[in-house]
């Protein structure tokens, strides 16, 4: 064992004796940690019930801890996970503190399993704090996704326009909460005229089976971007909290595929895949052949990509971008507008 692992197993164990909860070292060590998103966002772990031997726990029900070797937890948790045995995944629990731009939230809230509470404009003075795309983000609306980005930067010039219609609008939208709040203007009728850009925060606590779900719609490259910033650094916790889980997830649902009848019909011809079609023994099935099997224009496009080798992500936590959760504190304070300010607040 070299001095690094003794070190490690050291550290294990003081943990597993210091409580007789259930611990994860690696999740240990970023708890509380805030994690920058975007310009003025961030993602912290404040806290965590269970582990991946947790969930093997709950799916045998019948023995205790040191019981089980790692091999068999992990063959366990990966047959669960192929053949969509999801409760004993709901054992365990994660709570983020999370700031995001309302836009975002208001995608991020679809996922109606989960428990939040949210920073409320009505009692609170909602720091004047806005979001801006970054330049290779500001795009043209795509002509194929009606709900996505073209790909391509707008032109330069183009593109400061758009921030200084964004700044204008927020110029005067600052100016009229500011002036609402300190001539007394009830807060939840100042904040309704804030435009989608300003930053919210919430607490919110999911079970992991359904933060698997939220995360495999939200790391994924059709998600808007904003929210994929999220998914992969909530990922990267995950990944820390529940290893084994992760990596069946990176597996089975990042990587891995549902097929159709009409898609397993194409594969048993089956075949080298490329963007035009597979082919094999001597037979080719190109879009056209495809298409006579059942399949729409977009399923042929998905089915080509999907048989098409992709890289295999690795969502692993940048730790010396984490900052102390004083320095995000400090910056919404200083966000506050300044006719009038929060109780005990300088």
């Amino acid at each position: 064992m070299t001095a690094d692992q003794e070190g490690t197993a050291v550290a294990d164990s003081h943990l597993q004796n210091s409580t007789r909860r259930s611990v994860s070292p690696g999740a240990e060590e970023i708890l509380g940690l805030y994690f920058p998103v975007l310009d003025h966002g961030f993602v912290a772990l404040v806290d965590y019930m269970g582990s991946d031997e947790d969930i093997e726990r709950a799916a045998r029900v019948s023995y205790g801890y040191g019981t089980r070797k790692r091999s068999q937890t992990r063959g366990l948790l990966r047959h669960l996970h192929r053949h969509g045995h999801t409760t004993p995944s709901e054992m365990v629990e994660l709570k983020f503190h999370c700031c995001m731009p309302i836009f975002v939230a208001r995608q991020w809230i679809r996922h109606r399993t989960a428990n939040v509470n949210e920073l409320s404009g009505r009692y609170s003075l909602m720091p004047m704090l806005f979001y801006t795309p970054p330049d290779e983000q500001l795009q043209a609306q795509s002509a194929q996704n009606r709900q996505g980005r073209a790909g391509q930067p707008l032109p330069a010039g183009l593109r400061d326009q758009a921030k200084q219609r964004w700044q204008e609008g927020r110029t005067g939208a600052v100016a009229t909460y500011e002036w609402l709040t300190s001539h007394e203007v009830a807060r939840e009728l100042a904040r309704i005229d804030l435009p989608l850009s300003t930053y919210t925060q919430w607490y919110w606590k999911i079970d992991l089976h359904n933060l698997l779900h939220f995360l495999t719609l939200r790391v994924d490259s059709h998600a808007q971007w904003e929210i994929q910033q999220y998914g992969q650094v909530m990922a990267g916790m995950l990944k820390r909290v529940a290893p084994l889980s992760y990596e069946a997830w990176i597996d089975y649902d990042v990587c891995g595929a549902r097929f159709s009848r009409m898609e397993l019909d194409a594969l048993r011809a089956l075949l080298h895949a490329s963007e035009d079609g597979v082919e094999g023994q001597g037979r080719r099935l190109g879009r056209e052949e495809l298409s006579s099997l059942g399949l729409s224009s977009r399923e042929v496009d998905e089915f080509l990509s999907t048989l098409c080798r992709s890289q295999v992500p690795d969502f692993e936590l940048d730790l010396a971008s984490a900052r102390p959760a004083s320095d995000f504190a400090d910056r919404f304070a200083a966000a506050v507008p300044r006719g009038e300010r929060e109780p005990g607040q300088e």
